[in-house]
């Protein structure tokens, strides 16, 4: 998992807050008011977490959270919490 960069939190918040509906990277880009090559960079990260997948439509990128993933982390979080206690 990357780690809690605020850009990449932003990022990610971002998309989630879209659900399961993809965003256009420019819109994204916008949103935040983030240069390019920085969400360029922060994007990249968090695909190689597998916590975003991307398509293209034409020239158009889009983004989405990979749900299947996040939830599989937050299942590992929840069986590891309070580990050590039991």
């Amino acid at each position: 998992m990357p780690s809690l960069h605020p850009t990449r939190l932003a990022i990610f918040k971002r998309l989630v807050k879209s659900g399961h509906r993809s965003l256009a990277v420019g819109a994204l880009q916008q949103e935040l008011s983030i240069p390019n090559s920085t969400l360029s960079h922060h994007r990249s990260s968090l695909v190689s977490a597998n916590l975003l997948s991307q398509n293209r439509e034409g020239r158009t990128l889009y983004c989405q959270p990979d749900y299947g993933h996040l939830q599989a982390v937050i299942d590992f979080l929840q069986d590891e919490r309070c580990s050590d206690q039991r």
